[in-house]
This record gives C-alpha cells, structure tokens and sequence, in this order.
C-alpha cells in the first residue's frame, strides 16, 4: 500500500444523488468548508452542467479559496468541460461508460467511437489548463484489456489520473484486490470508486489501496445512489488503525462532520453505524462497561475521542451499579452501598417494564432514595403556539428561571421548532445548551396517540438524556426539554 493516499471526497456530488437529498449552495458552502478544514485531497464540488443553481453553488466554493482542489464532474463534451472552466475549477471528473452493456444499450455507440470520446475530452480540458481524472463508468463490468487500451489512450491525451468504478458494487475483496493490482500497472495515479449494494464497499477499497490504487473516492457517512459509496471515516480510520497507513486527515473532526452533513441531507444515520453512529462508543452490557471504565482498550478498538466522539454509558436492563455509581458522582452525589442497591434495582424495574432509563430518571430516583428535595430552577407556566399553512409557525413562553418571571418568542419550521427555540432564547444567558438529537414516537394508535419524545441534550460536552409521554406533541416536546435543561441546572448548582 502506498504512504500517501489521496482522498477524493464525492459528497457534494455522488452523495447528493442519494434518493431524497437536495443540498442548497449555501449548504454546499459549510460542507465544504468543513471537508477542507477535515484534510480531503480533492473535493468533486458537483456536476457544473447539472443546472445553473448548481453552478452557482461550485462558483460560491471555488471563491472561498480552499486548500483542497475543487472538482467538477463532466462527461465527456466539450458543453459539460466548458460550464465546468466557467466555474472556476481546478479539475474534471471525466465520465465515461466502459462497458459493453453501458456502451451498447446507453449510449449506443461502438467502443472505438467511445474511445475517442474520451480521447477529445480530455485533450480539450488539458488544453484548458484542468487537472483531468478519467472514470471509466461500470468499469468492474468491462474486460481489463479493453480498460487498459481506453486507459492508455486518454493518458497519452495527457490524463493526470484514471478511476476505474465498481458502479454496481459487484466486486468482492478479493476480486477487487487482482482488478486493481491490474490496473495499478499503467503506472499513474489511479482512483478506486466503490458501490456499497452488497455492503463491500469499504472492504473493496481497502483492497484496492492494497492493490495499488493511490486515491480512494469516498463519501461522508457513506452518503450515495442506492446504498451508497464507501463512506470516508471507515475508510480513513480502516487506513489508520488496521494498516498502520498514517493519512493527513483530522480525524478528530469526523463526527461533527458526520453530523453536519447528516443535519444537511437529511439521511438519519443508524445508530450502529460504525466510527460515527449514536452506539458507536455506547455500553450498556454490566461486563463491557465496567471493562471500559478500567481500561476503555477491553472492548474499544479505539478512543472515541480521537474521531471527535464521546463515550456513553446506557442505563438498560443489563447495566451493572458501577456503572450506575459513576453516574451518580457525576453530580458530586454519595450514596452507600445500600441505596446503591435501591436504585438499582429501581432502575431494573423500569427496563424490565421496557422503559429507557434517561439521566432525568436516574437522577429523579437517586433523589427520592436520598430524600433529596427536588429543586426546579426553571418552571413553566405558560406556553402559546401559531401554526397554519399561511401562517409561519411562531411560540410564545412564560417560564420562572431561579424564581425570575421570562418571557419570550420565537418562530420556526414547525410548531414544535418554534417552541424551542422560544425557551433556549429564555436561558441563553444563564446556560449554553445544544440539542442534540430529538426522537418522537406514537406508542399507542389514533389521532389521540400517546407522544413519547427522547431528547439528548449537551452542555459542556456532556450529554443529557431526558424524556417525555404526553397527548399533545407540543408539550411532550417542550416538557422534555425543561427536564433535561433542570437536570443540567442541578447538576451545575450541587458542583
């Protein structure tokens, strides 16, 4: 495996073809901004001749001066090379179907005439002054000869690079490993780009890189047409922890990246998604966690903090009172063995019941066994929602913070939004607090349903768990949010 690998990050593009995902220019801007602060090579910006708003949107990135080169994909046409050079960028993702399959039945033509294609596009973007990279399109379906002959054409046209790409991920780690090493012997740099249909889209990019390729196309949190491409933290943290390949990339900033791009797109990541996922760092099980919290190495390949995550401990039916116990001093709280007892076994009633046990039940509990007064620093007592199709979505709130009367309003995208945000404006000088993650569900049927809402909130880097189950949305929503906006008062009044 070569020392330097290139990542060629196709988020903006590859990743915006997911089923679903529309990505404004403005939000284009942000996620290439945090893919240049992250390290990535290359950034494919879009497609410049897709329609005029996305031509804005590469304009607005090429603009801004990034250390990362900035791509355009194009076909093979001297229309899509020329939109592209209007946009400002360093180079082109030159597309071309390789296939016999792709070659007869899209674009009917005859391979030599294809060959050409590819052959005058990339000398008219190098007479233009572009970095140029060949892709051949469904490549994985094409016979390597012909490959190669399509290859060594367009690299004496002056190609900088060639990507062969497995569009329908059909590859196996093995097959992927021969393909490639093939390839490898053209003596240029060379891309793998890999189709997660049969879930290899990772491991055959491993294997690619091990072959000989020296640039992988990736994408953020695996984003893509169908299932996706190979996604860029497994990739990368693959590449540093398994390989020992040391790339140039942050990957500290991988899960706020995650993030951001997850908020932007829309597509909820599952919650075992590796590297980057809620339950990634997450214990739950008595014998894993008591392990970690003698040495995180027992059961974490790595420390979530050198992907910018956070470990978490999940109050379930196999939680062990260690783990209940570190909780508890969190909040500068001792209890004895006994009470220990008590609250586990409360908190074991409840899993029991099938009732996640969020931070605000622990602590509710750990101060009824205490007989410990409850001490409300924020009490609500009214709050006023506007919602309609011609009317934008607006909330007004009256809440007593530390015995002092608050009132304030806010608008949002919904009725819900707009609450929230009412109440943050009313704590904004007293606490900082970050929603982090909002989970609705109707536990029982008809339009009269039960709301149970799960919130995740954050301060200070810490994570606050709190929930609520209430008729009406609007208050499950709000009053969750105060528990968990009390629990973190508490917890910063008994420190």
């Amino acid at each position: 495996m070569h020392e330097n690998i290139n990542i060629f990050d196709t988020t903006l593009r590859d990743g915006e073809q997911t089923p679903g995902v529309l990505i404004t220019s403005n939000e284009k801007l942000k996620i290439a901004n945090k893919l240049d602060e992250l390290g990535v090579d290359v950034i494919e910006a879009g497609s410049a001749i897709t329609s005029k708003d996305e031509q804005e949107s590469i304009k607005l990135i090429t603009e801004n001066n990034l250390n990362a080169e900035i791509c355009s994909f194009a076909r093979p046409l001297q229309i899509d090379i020329d939109t592209a050079i209007e946009c400002n960028v360093d180079s082109v993702n030159i597309v071309i179907p390789s296939s016999d399959l792709h070659i007869e039945f899209k674009l009917k033509k005859t391979r030599c005439e294809v060959e050409q294609m590819a052959i005058d596009a990339v000398e008219y973007a190098k007479d233009h002054g572009l970095i140029v990279e060949l892709s051949c399109e469904d490549a994985t379906r094409t016979s390597v000869d012909d490959l190669k002959s399509l290859y060594t054409k367009t690299i004496d046209a002056g190609a900088d690079r060639i990507c062969a790409c497995d569009t329908v991920g059909i590859l196996t780690p093995e097959k992927s490993y021969n393909f490639y090493h093939e390839l490898s012997k053209l003596d240029i740099p060379l891309s793998v780009h890999c189709h997660n249909d049969f879930g290899l889209a990772v491991a055959n990019t491993l294997e690619a890189l091990n072959a000989g390729a020296t640039q992988a196309h990736l994408t953020i949190n695996g984003l893509g047409e169908r299932a996706g491409n190979a996604a860029l933290e497994e990739v990368v943290m693959a590449l540093e922890s398994l390989y020992n390949v040391h790339t140039h990339i942050k990957t500290e900033l991988f899960y706020e990246t995650s993030q951001l791009v997850e908020s932007i797109s829309g597509v909820v990541l599952q919650s075992n998604k590796s590297i980057v996922g809620a339950n990634a760092f997450a214990h739950e099980s008595g014998i894993h966690a008591d392990g970690v919290l003698k040495k995180s190495e027992t059961y974490e390949p790595i420390k979530p903090e050198v992907v910018g995550h956070r470990r978490r401990f999940i109050l379930g039916k196999h939680v062990g009172k260690h783990v209940i116990h570190e909780k508890i001093k969190e909040t500068n709280t001792d209890v004895t063995d006994d009470e220990l007892n008590q609250i586990f076994m409360r908190i074991k009633a409840l899993s029991d019941m099938g009732k996640t046990v969020t931070d605000v039940d622990l602590q509710a509990i750990t101060d009824d066994i205490l007989n410990i007064d409850i001490d409300e620093s924020i009490h609500l007592d009214e709050y006023t929602t506007v919602s309609g199709n011609r009317v934008t979505p607006t909330a007004s709130v009256k809440l007593k913070l530390n015995d002092e009367d608050k009132i304030e309003a806010a608008v949002g995208v919904g009725p819900v939004d707009a609450a929230i945000a009412a109440i943050q404006k009313t704590l904004q000088n007293t606490v900082d607090i970050t929603l982090e993650e909002y989970h609705v569900d109707a536990i029982t049927g008809g339009t009269d349903a039960l709301i149970d809402v799960l919130i995740k909130l954050k301060c200070d880097d810490k994570i606050i768990t709190a929930r609520s189950t209430q008729p009406d949305i609007i208050m499950a929503s709000v009053d969750a949010y105060l528990k968990g906006a009390n629990k973190i008062l508490t917890d910063k009044k008994r420190k």
